[in-house]
């Protein structure tokens, strides 16, 4: 790459065009600009000027008062006539950059031309200037936006202010405040060494500036530290300021709500540094993210924290439901195997009333065993990922599993139980073992909650949802005493039962266990009810594909 010396690179071409309806003095006026070095292209009447505009843009326009009404970016020098009064009162109205009078002094209109013209560049500079400066402050916000690392987010901001100001240091740190952690960050020059990564004794002092300054939504910026003089609040950090040595800096506070979290600080070591106004703006922006990413970084730290207690509570739980199962397991198969043998005779004939104590016990024993059942059942739920054994199942032979060996229980409280299967009978795929509970649950509710005399109706049909896919809908009714209308919603609440439940055993598990179940076969469940009129519960699940 050939690098070329700033005294060498060619100026750029100036071009003008001059528009007069006046020949001689559009010719005089053409030739002035051109010996000083103009490309000029000259228009003696409107439709010419327009012509020429049209296809390119000059460095400056020279026009006549009568043709100055046109739509051009150059600057434009107007020629007027001082004596007529309409053409300077309408100069001012044209919002032209300059104006000179008729018959013009060519040096001095040269001069003129010379002068727009520089302003202009330097106006174009400045906007450019500071469109890359927004662009790269965007690049620093984009970045400090796309992570919730507190301290990439301090190298972020350091790293991009010292690159874009081109600055000798950059000091960022956070004071101690429940908002947002604790993260300090700099950027230097490579030939300079770090600082001390704290503010040590100069803490109050800075934080004390920091909240000044934000309470009044301002930076403090230093063109010159030479011919500075300090204010009250300022010499408190003068000691840790002059061991930088800065020639010119700006401290930036970094804030939310009614006080500061923390300071940028920006310096330049070797010359003084005058802060433009877009500047000191661009710099609070970024600010202004950077206390926003801070504070949600740590906000989401805390929650991941918390989530982590959680879910270190939750597995305490579950072992400690493993813990229980397991001790309580162990004495109640104990308990029921000895009742058993007492009741088959073997520590020989018991008298009646005995027998009947028996019975209670042996019920209770029951009731015991599957509240454990139960409780295990949740636990695994929650714990071993819901694992499911899936495999081809027809509903019919699960249904008749479940009435057959609830029947006698059924009978025993003088109430009946129908099966009625479709001819069909679809296939679908599911876990066995986890449905038979499903039904168990299901249908053993329907016996606890209707009076004796009454009948419980299991039916099974194939039926078409409304999305178009097959389901095998399975309805379980009782006459029973029906569930109030504004409790149906909390029905598959763990723990959570009835208000007329009254005196009937049970833990509140049976109908949150089976609606776990059939949503993971990505099936659905519906309690319909009415008080005194019994409840119907009914269960879909797609059919199995071919």
């Amino acid at each position: 790459m050939v690098l070329t010396h700033p005294a060498e690179t060619p100026l750029k071409p100036r071009t003008a065009i001059v528009a007069d309806p006046d020949i001689g003095r559009l010719a005089a006026t053409a030739a002035a600009l051109r010996e000083a070095g103009f490309s000029v292209a000259t228009a003696p009447d409107r439709a010419v000027l327009s012509e020429l505009l049209k296809r390119r843009t000059p460095s400056i326009v020279v026009a006549d008062h009568s043709l100055a009404e046109l739509q051009t970016s150059a600057p434009l020098l107007v020629l007027i006539d001082l004596a007529d009064g309409s053409e300077a009162e309408g100069a001012k109205s044209l919002g032209i950059a300059d104006y000179i009078t008729k018959p013009p002094c060519l040096l001095e209109l040269v001069h003129r031309a010379d002068t727009l013209i520089s302003r202009a560049t330097q106006r174009t500079d400045a906007r450019q200037g500071a469109e890359r400066l927004r662009e790269r402050l965007r690049m620093v916000s984009a970045a400090v936006r796309a992570t919730n690392d507190p301290q990439l987010i301090a190298e972020h901001l350091v790293n991009g202010f010292g690159e874009t100001f081109k600055a000798d240091r950059v000091w960022f740190t956070t004071f101690e405040d429940d908002r947002v952690p604790l993260v300090r960050a700099q950027w230097h020059r490579p030939d300079l060494p770090p600082l001390a990564p704290e503010l040590g004794a100069h803490e109050e002092a800075a934080h004390s500036m920091s909240d000044r300054l934000w309470a009044e939504a301002d930076v403090l910026t230093v063109d010159d530290h030479r011919n500075h003089h300090m204010t009250p609040d300022e010499r408190g950090l003068h000691g840790w300021t002059q061991a930088m040595h800065p020639r010119a800096s700006a401290m930036v506070p970094v804030g939310e709500g009614k006080s500061s979290l923390g300071v940028i600080w920006i310096a330049q070591l070797d010359a003084p540094r005058a802060w433009s106004r877009a500047e000191i703006a661009l710099i609070q922006h970024v600010a202004g993210n950077v206390a926003y990413g801070l504070i949600q970084s740590h906000l989401i730290s805390a929650q991941q924290q918390v989530v982590k207690q959680l879910q270190q509570l939750d597995q305490a739980k579950t072992d400690f439901l493993a813990t229980v199962n397991h001790e309580l397991r162990t004495p109640l198969t104990s308990i029921t195997a000895y009742l058993d043998m007492i009741q088959d005779g073997v520590g020989g004939p018991l008298p009646p009333d005995v027998d009947r104590m028996l019975d209670i016990i042996v019920r209770n024993a029951e009731r015991l065993r599957l509240l454990v059942q139960d409780m295990l059942t949740v636990s695994h739920q929650d714990y071993d990922g819901s694992s499911l054994h899936l495999a081809p199942l027809r509903m019919g032979h699960t249904l008749g599993i479940v009435t057959d060996a609830l029947r006698p229980l059924a009978e025993l409280r003088d109430v009946s139980i129908s099966l009625g299967l479709s001819v069909e009978d679809p296939l679908i795929i599911a876990d066995e073992v986890q449905l038979e509970q499903v039904f168990t649950n299901l249908v053993s509710n329907a016996i606890k909650f209707t009076p004796s005399g009454g009948r419980i109706t299991v039916t099974s049909v194939q039926e078409t949802v409304p999305d178009g896919a097959p389901h095998v809908t399975v309805r379980v009714a009782d006459t029973g005493v029906g569930i109030p209308g504004d409790e149906i919603p909390h029905l598959f609440t763990r723990f959570y039962r009835a208000s007329n439940a009254g005196a009937v055993p049970g833990s509140g598990l049976g109908l949150a266990i089976a609606h776990d179940v059939v949503n993971r076969h990505r099936g659905h469940m519906r309690v319909h009810s009415e008080m005194g009129a019994g409840t119907a519960i009914t269960v879909s699940f797609p059919v199995a594909g071919p």
